[in-house]
């Protein structure tokens, strides 16, 4: 039996610690689009040192660790305008969404938001559509 799962139960048990930690030091949703939003309109000035260091930190601290653990596949596709289209219908769907995974999915469902649940099951959806859409009917994934 594979145990791949496990490294996914740490993955969210570490997120759900960090949204926590975040929530209780900052009194702030830890919402990853939400932060880097406010340093591209500019609202977000005040908290700019915190948003960079948050910022920073998600994109140094992977490949530090990589060493640590042996190499797992991602199963990313290797077709660039694919990953180019996600990206940005990600992007798309957080400004609509207003807000991510992170604040949705985990900081709002966690505080029984129903605007974080809706949210969360239409990311669940777009991304199962995508799937569909890129995998069985277009064969670009």
């Amino acid at each position: 039996m594979e145990q791949d799962w496990v490294w996914g139960l740490v993955g969210g048990l570490l997120i759900g610690a960090a949204a926590g930690l975040y929530l209780l030091a900052n009194g702030r949703i830890m919402g990853a689009s939400g932060i880097l939003g406010g340093l591209v309109d500019g609202s977000g000035r005040s908290s700019g040192a915190e948003r960079l260091s948050f910022l920073a930190g998600l994109i140094v601290v992977p490949p530090l660790l990589v060493p640590l653990y042996r190499v797992v596949d991602t199963h990313i596709t290797s077709n660039v305008a694919v990953i180019v289209i996600a990206g940005v219908l990600v992007g798309f769907g957080t400004r609509l969404a207003n807000g991510c995974t992170s604040g949705h999915g985990v900081c709002g469902m966690s505080r029984l938001s129903l605007r974080g649940f809706v949210a969360t099951v239409f990311y669940l959806l777009g991304g199962g559509l995508a799937l569909v859409l890129g995998r069985h009917v277009l064969g670009v994934i």
